[in-house]
């Protein structure tokens, strides 16, 4: 009976590769929807948070209905007003910019650097005190982020667009907030995601509204910011939590995301035409071992 049923570990991995082969799409899809937005990051930002958080309010429909008929108390609406600024606001902002700025194999493993800013800010926010292993991490990686933005050049650091690479490492930095605020949230993971959507919306559409620059996005970009919507801010999220919560094995389940970096520069060559420096492919390798080593070291603590 159990031999046509698979075991909720392999349903675990399936949903881990889902969500990896998705996230790998999301740089070439923001690099092909910006050009087709004309660099209109703003309006980019609202009609993929707008899809977003339709799929969002479906999803909570099917999986948990109280996120629609439970009324929210006056602290978790605080907590969701200020989360919503920094995201879909201000993180999406700031790295649809990057991404306008910069090649995208430049833009996402700078972006990537998240977790590494984690630990840092951790020091910080938390409390808590980085470990010998926790500055090598940061040494490796950030030797990852000078590669890149120096093209390799070591021997005089000129960072080739100085403002895209300081706004995606800027992202990172913002997502790395957002996260740690998200850790004090207690409310389960797609409600709170919801209605920090719901005001990060709002917002977006009063700005656009006021300064009245908000436009319907032109044909060729439709498509791409409703991929961006779906696949970088919305159902993506929730096949990587049903990942977590179906394996028995959550660090063999995050290891499947350092793929996605790696695919997502195969993406950028063949979609998108970028050809990708060998700098790039040196600089992503030491961010990811930076990561790996600042995740084998939560492992060891």
């Amino acid at each position: 009976m159990t031999v046509f049923m698979k075991t909720s570990d392999e349903k675990a991995i399936l949903f881990a590769v889902l969500s990896t082969l998705c996230w790998s799409t999301v740089a070439a899809a923001f690099k092909i929807t910006l050009k087709a937005m004309e660099g209109d990051v703003l309006n980019m930002v609202f009609w993929a948070s707008l899809i977003s958080l339709a799929a969002l309010f479906v999803a909570g429909l099917v999986c948990e209905k109280t996120i629609m008929f439970c009324r929210p108390g006056r602290s978790d609406l605080s907590r969701s007003a200020l989360m919503g600024i920094l995201n879909p606001g201000l993180y999406y902002a700031v790295l649809f910019r990057a991404y306008d700025l910069l090649p995208g194999h430049q833009a996402q493993p700078l972006n990537y650097t998240w977790p590494i800013a984690l630990a840092l800010l951790s020091v910080f926010f938390l409390g808590k005190p980085l470990p010998g292993r926790g500055y090598l991490a940061v040494g490796v990686s950030f030797a990852g982020v000078f590669v890149i933005s120096t093209r390799g050049s070591l021997n005089a650091f000129a960072v080739t667009h100085p403002g895209g690479a300081a706004l995606a490492l800027s992202s990172s930095l913002i997502w790395a907030t957002y996260w740690i605020l998200s850790l004090r949230d207690p409310r389960p993971a797609l409600r709170k995601l919801f209605w920090n959507f719901v005001f990060g919306v709002t917002y977006l559409f009063l700005f656009l509204a006021f300064t009245r620059q908000l436009r319907i996005p032109p044909p060729p970009a439709i498509a791409g910011t409703a991929w961006v919507g779906l696949f970088e801010m919305g159902l993506t999220f929730l096949f990587w939590m049903k990942a977590l919560e179906l394996t028995s094995h959550p660090v063999r389940i995050g290891n499947v995301v350092y793929l996605s970096p790696f695919i997502s520069l195969i993406f950028l060559n063949r979609i998108v035409g970028e050809h990708i420096h060998t700098s790039a492919i040196i600089g992503l390798i030491l961010i990811m071992i930076g990561i790996r080593i600042q995740s084998n070291m939560k492992l060891l603590s």
